[in-house]
């Protein structure tokens, strides 16, 4: 096999290594209905499902990045793949939501080992114009994935079983393991650097007190404690909730770790994140925006499926449909990136992703509500999804832009981590805003009743709870058919709360993207430069 086309065949590899991490993400999101039915899961839970592989996967990012570069970056993906297809095993015969949990966690234990080697291989493969070819691919990737799992999985879990959906990651593992070792190079770092423990143990710290605070505030209370409050079976004692202690851990662990890493960066050791690399402003202000874009990014993925499927009554393989024109629309993206590689400057396009992205949400923020026209998503969804695909390729190769190529296991792995950390703010966020709405608008209707107090708590309690699946039992009843209609209504300005105030976030990383340059690496400058002297002095 000719070396050129043995690249481009292992970047279909790598790419479907991505699909891999991307499809499993959002076929939980259909699947999540289904799995509150069987498994009778509470809200907490269902945030905690998609959390906790977010959460761990972002707090091991930077560990990883640093492990491939010393140990082969090949290696660590496919050590990463194996994990998630014999995690992906026991998420699909978990009995309980705490075992789905686990084999969550251990997802987020592959994954994150699969996306930053994808990402630095792909920079150490490629150079050029192909590097932004080759970083399109795997952006389009990206975006398409996002729709065309919650398809997969709406008819896994509508024909067969949610758990099937997590089935289909064993094929797909063995398919990439193989590809892999045929028409992947080994690649690392030359110079083999030190581990830091205490770096990695520190940011998990940081990452998993800051989520738990997120996710836990409206269970626990945000500031005082709910009456008769237990954390695993034990009463917690004091008046003050344990939200406002776990912010402060978050901020110790922050300092902390900012120290720790520069004092070893001063005793000439390697410390998780190489803060010379902050240094680069394509890459600082890069992983600024992409921390924000990706927060933004998941206020449609979080809620809508939810809201299609309690509140309209769609069935998982609808739903995995209606999401398939957010695929079409990262598809169209995917050729015009191409298109565009090389003539139009990637800061550019990536602000003009971003915007379509703000579009996209917004226009299907003003759709949702109780007896909304599902039609009118479409178009929404379209538009959204052509922004996912424009702004997540080219925002990863502006940040990587200027990244010296034996740091690339580092860069990828920071990158990733800003957007792995803004999609767990994201979930975190978004999931607090859907249910703390719902809750505050059901309870607010269902007082101007006139329904009694204890009873209301009851309803809203059971709305919030099952993420929306108790609408339906209520709507079975004729005599709580005010009661189910007061819900819908509720959880449809959950949704709408949750998607306009992702799009609120996108707004704040277009503004940032400002900061950026132009996008193109500073060794392709300098070849224009002495091209256009060239001309100038003929």
């Amino acid at each position: 096999m000719a070396k050129d086309s043995r690249r481009w065949l292992g970047l279909v590899f790598i790419s479907i290594a991505v699909s891999l991490i991307i499809v499993d993400s959002t076929i939980v999101n259909v699947a999540v209905p289904s799995i509150v039915e069987e498994l009778k899961i509470s809200s907490t839970q269902v945030q905690w499902v998609q959390e906790v592989y977010t959460l761990v996967f972002a707090s091991l990012l930077l560990l990883f990045g640093a492990l491939a570069d010393r140990f082969g970056r090949r290696r660590v993906m496919l050590l990463g793949v194996s994990i998630f297809a014999a995690s992906s095993v026991l998420a699909s015969f978990a009995s309980t939501g705490e075992l789905l949990i686990l084999a969550r966690f251990a997802q987020g234990v592959g994954g994150a080992m699969i996306l930053p080697t994808t990402l630095s291989l792909i920079n150490s493969t490629f150079r050029g114009r192909e590097r932004g070819i080759a970083f399109a691919v795997w952006g389009s990737t990206i975006g398409g994935m996002a729709a065309v799992g919650p398809l997969l999985g709406g008819w896994l879990t509508t024909a067969f079983s949610w758990r099937w959906a997590f089935g289909i990651n064993i094929p797909l593992g063995i398919i990439i393991v193989i590809g892999v070792l045929l028409t992947v190079s080994e690649s690392r770092e030359a110079r083999r650097r030190s581990i830091d423990v205490v770096g990695a143990l520190l940011s998990i710290v940081l990452f998993g007190s800051l989520v738990f605070g997120l996710i836990e505030g409206r269970t626990f209370g945000w500031w005082t404690a709910e009456d008769g409050l237990t954390i695993g079976g034990w009463t917690w004692p004091l008046s003050i909730s344990p939200i406002p202690f776990a912010f402060g851990v978050t901020l110790i662990a922050l300092i902390l770790f900012i120290w720790w890493g520069l004092r070893r960066a001063q005793r000439g050791k390697d410390p998780l994140i190489e803060f010379s690399l902050l240094s680069i402003s394509s890459f600082r202000n890069g992983n600024v925006a992409a921390l924000v874009v990706s927060l933004g990014e998941f206020g449609l993925i979080l809620a809508l499926p939810l809201w299609l499927q309690f509140v309209l009554g769609f069935d998982a393989l609808q739903v995995g449909f209606l999401l398939l024109a957010l695929a079409a629309g990262s598809f169209v993206a995917s050729g015009a990136a191409g298109a565009f590689s090389g003539r139009i400057s990637p800061v550019v396009v990536v602000r003009a992703g971003i915007l379509a992205e703000i579009i996209g949400i917004a226009w299907a923020g003003f759709i949702i509500g109780p007896d909304a026209a599902w039609g009118w998503l479409v178009p929404a969804l379209a538009i959204y999804g052509f922004g996912v695909g424009l702004a997540t390729a080219q925002l990863t190769g502006v940040i990587l832009q200027d990244v010296p190529v034996e740091k690339s296991g580092q860069g990828s792995g920071i990158q990733s981590t800003a957007r792995q950390v803004g999609s767990a703010l994201g979930v975190a966020i978004l999931g607090t805003v859907l249910f703390t709405t719902t809750g505050s608008v059901l309870s607010s209707s269902l007082d101007d009743a006139g329904l009694p107090a204890p009873a209301a708590d009851k309803v809203v309690t059971a709305v919030v709870d099952s993420a929306g699946a108790a609408i339906a039992g209520f709507d079975a009843n004729p005599a709580d058919a005010q009661i189910a209609d007061a819900a819908r209504t509720a959880f449809s300005d959950g949704t709408r709360a949750s998607a306009l105030t992702a799009a609120g976030f996108l707004v704040i990383g277009l503004g940032a993207s400002f900061a950026l340059g132009s996008g193109k690496r500073r060794d392709e400058d300098a070849q224009e430069s002495r091209a256009e002297e060239r001309v100038q002095g003929s």
